[in-house]
């Protein structure tokens, strides 16, 4: 184990590259993602047949489809068509899409959801459809959409160990070259299984953050302060008063 420590101190540097390079991926595939998710799911909402079609089968073909297959046509097969692509490209393509399509289906049910009554009193406004999308439907539809959301972003980062299958030197490459150095192959990926949990626990407060400031947007909860204040630890009266736990 001391052999372990040693090593694992010496490969830091090449291991917080590899963070980076985790990092780098999800925040790009998600960005890519966000947009598709956001592209998709008004298409899906479309009044024209064609644009409605169009994307349930850009949807159902990439939520079909093995994310390993579609990394790996990208990486292999597209170079023999004439397109090469950097690998990192290819991930944040393979991720960005594939992680896209099922958060169209994301998007298209958090404005279903939207009652129909707040449709229509943005009707009422006489508001345009933009406005009505933009100031009335959207905003409640997002506070819906972040817990989902947040759902994927985690998965997309625990995939990003395909990385290291198409020579792209992420935080699994870094940590598989130091179990093959000191041989402690127990300990070099309980390590790596902290790591992730970090970034993924890390991940999953940021989105609480953007979840909580979004519902204080609509006068739901406290906003970002409420997230961030430590829990009660007394009690509130029908009056209003605050009282202590296990007195008054």
């Amino acid at each position: 184990m001391s052999d372990f420590l040693t090593q694992f101190s010496r490969s830091l540097p090449s291991l917080w590259q590899g963070v980076l390079v985790t990092l780098q991926a999800t925040v790009l595939s998600a960005s890519l993602a966000l947009v598709l998710a956001f592209v998709l799911g008004f298409m899906s909402r479309s009044r024209h047949l064609l644009v409605r079609g169009l994307s349930r089968v850009v949807v159902e073909f990439l939520r079909g489809t093995s994310l390993y297959v579609q990394l790996f046509w990208l990486f292999f097969a597209l170079p023999i068509l004439g397109f090469k692509l950097e690998p990192l490209a290819c991930a944040v393509l393979a991720f960005g899409f594939n992680y896209g399509a099922y958060g169209s289906e994301v998007v298209r049910g958090a404005l279903n959801a939207v009652p129909r009554a707040q449709w229509e009193a943005a009707v009422a406004l006489n508001l345009s459809p933009r406005q009505r999308m933009r100031r009335v439907i959207l905003p409640q539809a997002w506070v819906q959409m972040i817990p989902p959301f947040n759902n994927l972003l985690i998965q997309l980062l625990k995939c990003t160990p395909l990385l290291s299958l198409i020579t792209i030197s992420d935080l699994t490459f870094q940590m598989d070259q130091l179990r093959s150095s000191t041989g402690n192959t127990a300990a070099a990926y309980v390590t790596l299984l902290v790591i992730y949990f970090v970034l993924a626990y890390a991940l999953t407060l940021m989105m609480n953050a953007l979840e909580a400031v979004a519902k204080a947007r609509l006068g739901q909860g406290g906003g970002l302060r409420h997230v961030l204040k430590p829990p009660s630890t007394g009690v509130t009266t029908r009056d209003g008063s605050a009282a202590r736990a296990g007195g008054v």
